[in-house]
C-alpha cells in the first residue's frame, strides 16, 4: 500500500456541506432512537417477537450491509490473488467503504442483541461452543473489522507523519514502518476471514431447516452467499468510485472500472447457474412455477440477476458510466433481495401464526447508520489520502488498453 501512497491525495474543500448537514440530522436522530431502545429495550422499539428474533437489523444491516462492505475483499482478490497491480488506486477507497460498512454492521449487531453486555464473552471468556456457526460468525466479524482498520491506518499515519504536533509525527513516523511489514500479514487475514464469515452466513441459515422455503433452503448456501457477496463487494466499488468521481469532479475512472465487468459477469453466471442446478437437482423446480408469493420472489431474484448479465454482455456500452452504474445498482439490488429473502421474508415459522414487518424505528436507526457512514466518508476522503489524484489516474490510465481510453473509437463508442 505504501509504494502506491503518493499517489492518493486528500479531495479537499469544505465537510460541512448542506448534503453532510442533512446527513448529520439524520445519523443524530438515528443515535437518539438508538438511545431509545437502548433504555426500553427491543419490544418499545422494534416489531420483533418470538416468531422472528431477528428483523431489519440482521436481514439488512449485517447479512446485506457486510456484503455491501466486501468491495476491499473483492478489490483484493484481483490485486494480490490475480495480480491485479493496475487496480491498487481502488483499494483504499475500497478499504475504507468496507471498514465504515464492518463497523456499523456490529453496532446492527449490538441492537439487535436484548443484552448486549453479554458481547463482552466474546473476547474476554473462552468458555465457547465450538461447534457454534454464529461462534465463527462472530469472531470472523470482529477480527476482520480490526484487520480493516489496521490495513486503513497508513491512510491516518502518513498524514499525521507532517502534523505539527511533534508527539503525534515522531508516533506516526514509527508506527508507519511497522504496519507496513506486518501488511503480508493483514492481508492474508482480510482474504481468509471474509472467505469464512460469508460463507457462514448462509451456513447459519442452513440451521433454520424447515423455517426456511424449500426455493432458499440448500446445502449450498455457503457457496451461494460467498458468490452474492463477491458480486456485490465489485459493484459496490463501482457505485462507490463513479459517485466519488461525479462529486468531488475526479478524473472518470469508467475505462478502468470496466474492466471489472469481467470478473463480476463470472461471479454472476457462477451464481445463476449453481442456484438453477440446485433447484433442479433437489426436485424443487415446480415450485418455482408455483404461482404463490415465494415463487414470484425467486423469479423477480433470478430476473434481476439475469438482467445484470445481459447488461454486462454490452461490451460497447461499459464505458458508458451511466450504464456500467445502473448495472453495478441492479447487481447490488439483486444480491441484497436474495439475502434479505433469505433471513427474513423467505423465512417462516414453523408454529404460532407470527409476523413481522419493521417498526418505524428501526427503519429510522438503520437510515441513521448509513448517514453516518456516508459523513464518516466524506471527512476522511476529504481529509486524508484516500482516493486518486491527477497523477495517480495518469499512471492507471497508462495501464489500460487503449481501446478502452476515454475518447479513443473503438470498444468504448
Amino acid at each position: 500500500m505504501s509504494a502506491h501512497a503518493e499517489r492518493m491525495e486528500p479531495v479537499g474543500g469544505p465537510v460541512l456541506t448542506t448534503p453532510v448537514k442533512i446527513l448529520g440530522a439524520l445519523a443524530a436522530l438515528g443515535f437518539a432512537l438508538i438511545v431509545y431502545r437502548e433504555a426500553l429495550g427491543l419490544g418499545a422499539a422494534t416489531a420483533m417477537n418470538d416468531g422472528y428474533p431477528w428483523g431489519f437489523w440482521i436481514a439488512f444491516d449485517v447479512v446485506v450491509g457486510t456484503a455491501l462492505a466486501t468491495g476491499g475483499y473483492a478489490v483484493a482478490i484481483l490485486i494480490y490473488i490475480l495480480n491485479r497491480g493496475r487496480y491498487h488506486p481502488l483499494i483504499r477507497s475500497a478499504i475504507l467503504t468496507s471498514a465504515l460498512g464492518y463497523t456499523l454492521g456490529g453496532v446492527g449487531v449490538m441492537l439487535d442483541l436484548g443484552r448486549f453486555w453479554n458481547t463482552t464473552k466474546l473476547p474476554l471468556f473462552w468458555n465457547w461452543n465450538l461447534y457454534s456457526v454464529l461462534l465463527e460468525v462472530a469472531l470472523c466479524i470482529s477480527l476482520y473489522t480490526l484487520v480493516l482498520w489496521i490495513e486503513l491506518s497508513p491512510v491516518f499515519l502518513e498524514r499525521w507523519s507532517e502534523a505539527k504536533n511533534e508527539r503525534l509525527r515522531k508516533v506516526s513516523r514509527k508506527a508507519l514502518p511497522v504496519i507496513e511489514r506486518a501488511m503480508p500479514w493483514l492481508l492474508a487475514l482480510g482474504l481468509l476471514l471474509p472467505t469464512m464469515h460469508q460463507s457462514s452466513l448462509g451456513s447459519l441459515m442452513i440451521l433454520s431447516g424447515p423455517k426456511l422455503h424449500p426455493l432458499w433452503q440448500t446445502p449450498l448456501l455457503p457457496l451461494l452467499f460467498l458468490l452474492s457477496c463477491i458480486g456485490m463487494g465489485y459493484s459496490a466499488v463501482v457505485i462507490e468510485s463513479t459517485l466519488s468521481t461525479s462529486v468531488f469532479r475526479l478524473r472518470d475512472e469508467t475505462p478502468v472500472l470496466a474492466e471489472l465487468s469481467t470478473a463480476m459477469l463470472t461471479v454472476l453466471c457462477l451464481y445463476v447457474v449453481v442456484r438453477v442446478v440446485d433447484i433442479v437437482a433437489r426436485g424443487k423446480l415446480s415450485l418455482v412455477f408455483a404461482g404463490d408469493g415465494y415463487s414470484l420472489l425467486f423469479l423477480l431474484e433470478m430476473l434481476l440477476f439475469i438482467a445484470a448479465i445481459a447488461m454486462l454482455l454490452m461490451k460497447e456500452k461499459l464505458g458508458d458510466a451511466g450504464h456500467f452504474f445502473r448495472t453495478a445498482m441492479l447487481i447490488v439490488t439483486a444480491g441484497a433481495l436474495y439475502r434479505f429473502s433469505t433471513f427474513l421474508i423467505a423465512y417462516r415459522p414453523a408454529i404460532g401464526g407470527w409476523h413481522y414487518f419493521p417498526a418505524l424505528t428501526e427503519i429510522l436507526i438503520t437510515v441513521g447508520l448509513v448517514s453516518a457512514e456516508i459523513v464518516a466518508y466524506i471527512f476522511v476522503v476529504k481529509r486524508f489520502p484516500v482516493l486518486s489524484g491527477a497523477r495517480a489516474r495518469a499512471a492507471l490510465m497508462k495501464t489500460v488498453p487503449v481501446a478502452l481510453r476515454p475518447g479513443d473509437a473503438g470498444a468504448m463508442n
